[in-house]
């Protein structure tokens, strides 16, 4: 660990898809974009059934993406999302990431479920609420910005007493903080334009079904710089006041 600097903790919820695990895991993917060293960061496996330890030896809790559904209310997943409403509710630095940001949700009361617009997937415009200029993670950032997206469930009602910070063309809520210090977001920063092809190419069959162009989503693949910004301030706020 790296000296007086306490590491983070990523719960890990599921895995890349199988043709993108050549380039790690989740929780590597999060590491290199929010950039931390190796010793900064340590992963529990909650999906095979570890166990996190207390959030109060972390600098801040990051929850990974899955293919899981939060709303098939696993076994692994509810424990996670009971571990997940003590921690914020104690003061923890959350980050949850597309089933992280679902599962916090969930955790905090919200609702899960299909999202009735469809599969949202590729790299998507993402508008800012006015009042997102007050938050500490997204202000500064232009009203519309270009992020990663790829996924089916949606959190349909956030957590009572959240403010939700952003928005798509085909989600209500892409982005929300519940109090000073945890949020959800349903976009991919971790991934890069790369990660977001890979994932497209392993999803082309699934896309022609629904009458999609995968071929045109993956040529429509752009970086997301602003998108990557949003974890790397999570990081340096929890940093801040841990």
């Amino acid at each position: 660990m790296t000296r007086h600097r306490r590491p983070f903790l990523v719960l890990e919820t599921g895995r890349p898809v199988p043709s993108m695990r050549r380039h790690g895991v989740f929780p590597h993917w999060i590491r290199t974009a929010a950039g931390l060293a190796r010793d900064e960061l340590e992963a529990v496996d909650v999906q095979s059934g570890e166990v996190p330890p207390s959030h109060r030896d972390y600098a801040g809790v990051l929850v990974t993406g899955s293919g899981a559904m939060v709303s098939d209310r696993e076994p692994w997943s509810e424990r996670t999302a009971d571990w997940l409403r003590d921690a914020t509710h104690d003061g923890a630095h959350v980050f949850g990431i597309c089933y992280g940001h679902q599962l916090l949700a969930h955790a905090l009361g919200g609702e899960v479920g299909d999202n009735p617009r469809g599969r949202e997937m590729g790299t998507v415009d993402i508008d800012l609420h006015p009042h997102a200029g007050d938050d500490p993670l997204f202000a500064g950032l232009p009203a519309r910005f270009a992020a990663q997206s790829t996924h089916l469930q949606s959190v349909l009602a956030p957590p009572p007493g959240a403010t939700v910070l952003a928005v798509s063309d085909l989600d209500d809520a892409h982005a929300f903080r519940w109090g000073n210090d945890a949020w959800g977001v349903q976009f991919h920063p971790e991934f890069s334009a790369m990660h977001m092809r890979g994932y497209i190419a392993a999803r082309r069959e699934a896309l022609a079904a629904e009458g999609r162009d995968a071929a045109a989503m993956h040529a429509a693949v752009r970086a997301a710089p602003d998108a990557r910004r949003v974890l790397r301030r999570f990081v340096r706020r929890a940093r801040r006041h841990a």
